[in-house]
């Protein structure tokens, strides 16, 4: 095998798609696309938490979904490196059924809600799979070209987080919702060398604070 020659090393690329902090819920529906929805003060700690921890990170560019949840995740980022929020609507929650309703076992089995319970594989109660992995991998794509040969910041939710995941790995995009990877301020790390995707790697930087979080449910 021969040396690779300088010329030839491949200009790496990092695209951090990272979900929001804890938001303040008490009423434990789920909110999805509802406006009104803010970080709670955990939730801000864990922003904070995530910022300090890319402080050293070449990041050049910060894009976030237009949720308010997500737009204050993405501030203090975006602030310690200097850049301005860019807004993507490509990667807002999911739309949902059940949005503004509470989903508990019970309220999800309840014969009024069987007819959009037909086809967990597509799914039949919310935005298609395949719709939420396209509409996520153009946004990632403009990331990367936009921080090419640095890093990138994506703040979205965790069904398209975890969705685009499941589609870059090779994987069947339905999947068990209890079984995801991606909890509150995770971080699901893309490289790139040159323009060929080389690693995804997942890492929890708020970790020490998730056991305070709320578990009722969220987006």
């Amino acid at each position: 095998m021969t040396d690779r020659r300088p010329s030839d090393t491949p200009t790496l690329t990092v695209v951090h798609l990272m979900r929001h902090g804890e938001v303040h819920n008490p009423e434990g529906l789920l909110y999805g696309r509802l406006d009104g929805y803010h970080l709670s003060d955990l939730g801000r700690e864990m922003a904070e938490t995530v910022a300090r921890h890319l402080m050293a990170d070449d990041i050049t560019h910060v894009v976030a979904s237009p949720l308010d949840r997500a737009q204050e995740t993405a501030r203090p980022i975006a602030a310690s490196h200097g850049v301005a929020i860019t807004t993507d609507a490509r990667v807002i929650e999911s739309a949902n059924y059940f949005e503004g309703k509470q989903v508990g076992r019970k309220d999800l089995l309840h014969p009024r809600h069987w007819h959009v319970l037909s086809n967990p594989t597509k799914p039949s109660w919310g935005e298609p799979y395949v719709q939420i992995a396209e509409r996520m991998l153009a946004a990632i794509d403009d990331a990367r070209r936009a921080a090419y040969g640095h890093e990138a910041v994506i703040v979205s939710h965790q069904l398209p987080i975890w969705t685009v995941r499941n589609r870059l790995s090779g994987h069947r995009l339905w999947h068990d919702p209890r079984k995801r990877e991606c909890s509150l301020a995770s971080l699901t790390s893309l490289t790139y060398e040159d323009d060929e995707l080389a690693s995804i790697t997942y890492s929890e930087p708020a970790f020490e604070l998730l056991e305070r979080a709320s578990k009722s449910v969220g987006a």
